[in-house]
């Protein structure tokens, strides 16, 4: 088959595109708007070159450009006048599209240069399969993961940033395990409600019990321990100005507001997310420790197992792949994890195996042997050897459409 080569340089205004014969010669290049009314006249540029050069294929290829090339990604494939030709569609990594750039020495930089890059790239065909989109729901359904992933990683920085501030105002509670959780309901209405170190050091023991109490609504078992050390806490931490304590505070407000705003995104999104997992049948969930969330985030960046060929080929996707390190006779045995991989899928499946080593007694001793086997690096290690051997799981459960059964 000879097909022709269609690289796109994709921007949030325009689309750089350079239309290359099968034999590397060019047939033309343009620049289009990143509108409907650009595609429409992509697909016609296209479509009238197969029809002058008589070719059955186009290999289309733009490179991932956050989330401007998805919408032309769509209308592309569904596109009928190109659906007359066969046609693949292929999203390529930026630093793979680099790499093969350095090989010419002598090309500037453009966004034509770039597209006839994608195209000539396309043209040696050492790429990746074409992009999975056979199935919208699992696209509608990876919009919500990816959101969650994000809402996660802004709570993440707002609770170090909290953390900051919160030492600031008073160092002891940051450096003694008095709660269980920091930035639980009965911690954050402690830190909200005293101004100063001072106010919690001189207040009555017996009344800062009871407000631990209720505002843990009677769950502490020891809330009167719990008051004595705090106040040993704060006699300990260091005093600050009125003027600097003052905007302290105000920060330490406004970041608990911040908190609780995402914690409650977090849960909405949640919500949804298990709604449109409904529609998904898989056998993942089976998998104790792995809930609707954990499942919907695995299945929604894999889409149809089929189209991996194995479970390395998986790993691998996932980023849980290790590098190799040989010269001679020499061969490094540790080695780092490859930098390339779906970075959202590794997330999950991360969250995943970490949930798992609670709930799982075989991956809980796998993790445990992991982590002793080296001196640093232990939990991250061992976690990403377990989220690999998840993968295996993973592969097989949804390859076969059989449930777990534990061993």
């Amino acid at each position: 088959m000879n097909p022709l080569f269609v690289g796109i340089d994709v921007g949030s205004r325009n689309n750089a595109v350079y239309i290359m014969l099968p034999d590397g010669s060019k047939h033309s290049s343009f620049s289009v708007q990143n509108n409907l009314g650009g595609a429409q006249t992509l697909s016609k540029r296209v479509v009238a070159a197969l029809t002058e050069k008589n070719l059955p294929a186009a290999v289309i290829g733009m490179e991932a450009t956050s989330v401007y090339g998805n919408n032309l990604l769509c209308f592309l494939r569904e596109d009928g006048a190109l659906g007359r030709f066969e046609r693949k569609l292929h999203v390529l990594n930026p630093k793979q599209v680099k790499k093969f750039k350095d090989a010419y020495s002598d090309l500037p930089k453009n966004d034509l240069i770039d597209a006839f890059v994608i195209a000539d790239n396309l043209r040696f065909g050492r790429i990746t399969a074409p992009v999975y989109m056979d199935d919208y729901r699992y696209k509608a359904l990876q919009n919500l993961t990816r959101a969650r992933f994000f809402a996660v990683q802004n709570l993440t920085r707002e609770k170090q940033r909290f953390m900051n501030y919160l030492f600031m105002k008073c160092s002891g509670l940051t450096q003694e395990k008095i709660f269980s959780d920091n930035f639980g309901a009965t911690a954050l209405a402690l830190f909200e409600e005293f101004e100063t170190p001072d106010d919690m050091a001189n207040m009555d023991i017996d009344q800062l019990a009871s407000f631990i109490a209720h505002k843990g609504k009677n769950r502490s078992p020891r809330p009167l321990e719990i008051a004595k050390a705090l106040q040993a806490a704060a006699r300990g931490s260091y005093r600050l100005p009125k003027t600097v304590t003052d905007s302290v505070n105000q920060v330490l407000a406004l970041s608990i507001s911040s908190m609780r705003a995402m914690q409650s995104q977090i849960k909405a999104l949640d919500k949804e997310i298990q709604r449109q997992f409904d529609n998904i049948p898989n056998t993942l969930t089976s998998v104790p420790g792995i809930g609707p969330v954990f499942s919907a985030g695995i299945i929604a960046e894999i889409g149809d197992i089929n189209r991996f060929n194995g479970q390395a080929a998986l790993a691998k996707f996932a980023g849980l792949a290790w590098s190799q390190h040989q010269s001679g006779m020499f061969e490094a045995h540790n080695t780092r994890l490859i930098r390339s991989g779906n970075r959202f899928l590794k997330y999950y499946l991360c969250e995943a195996a970490h949930s798992l080593v609670r709930c799982d007694t075989e991956y809980k001793r796998y993790y445990d042997l992991k982590f002793k086997e080296v001196n640093k690096y232990q939990h991250k290690r061992a976690l990403a050897l377990t989220a690999r051997k998840l993968v295996r799981l993973v592969f097989r459960l949804l390859k076969d459409n059989r449930l777990y059964k534990p061993a």
